[in-house]
């Protein structure tokens, strides 16, 4: 069975929470709201997203996840895709790419959705070329020395 999107459930996290085993890697996927060290029973409610988001895996149906997003709306009409992370046992194999793909393909269904917008350290080099790759642009006016600011129009049905 292929790899598909499905909303994260309680089991996920335990597998998601031994992806980022350092703080400095903690901080650069989940950001500063998110403490190291974190017990894995609490990394779904520390994940939680103010306001609402959604949060998803790649797998193969119920097996352990490939990889992990999230999404919530950052301003009427621009959906923001977060904590983007693929398992690091399997990392370079295309995964990533599947991720967004079907991260954006998600994040498309959000009422008013027009464009989906994202940030990356600038030497993360192999993300950068992904997004890019995927249609995303960097606004300079929202990006900072160390993180580029990223948005990606969605196409029209």
């Amino acid at each position: 069975m292929p790899p598909t999107l499905r909303p994260a459930c309680g089991s996920d996290y335990a597998t998601v929470a031994t992806w980022s085993t350092s703080a400095a890697a903690c901080l650069r996927w989940a950001g500063p709201r998110l403490p190291f060290p974190f017990a894995a029973v609490d990394l779904e409610r520390l994940l939680e997203i103010p306001g609402g988001g959604c949060s998803h895996v790649l797998a193969s149906g119920t097996e352990p996840p490939l990889g992990f997003s999230q999404h919530w709306v950052a301003i009427p009409g621009a959906v923001h895709l977060g904590r983007i992370i693929v398992a690091p046992a399997l990392r370079g194999h295309g995964l990533g790419r599947l991720l967004v793909e079907r991260s954006i393909e998600r994040a498309a269904r959000e009422p008013g959705a027009q464009s989906v917008t994202l940030r990356v350290y600038r030497d993360n080099a192999a993300a950068l070329r992904l997004y890019q790759s995927l249609r995303f642009v960097e606004e300079p006016a929202s990006s900072t020395a160390e993180v580029a600011f990223m948005r990606a129009a969605i196409a029209c049905p």
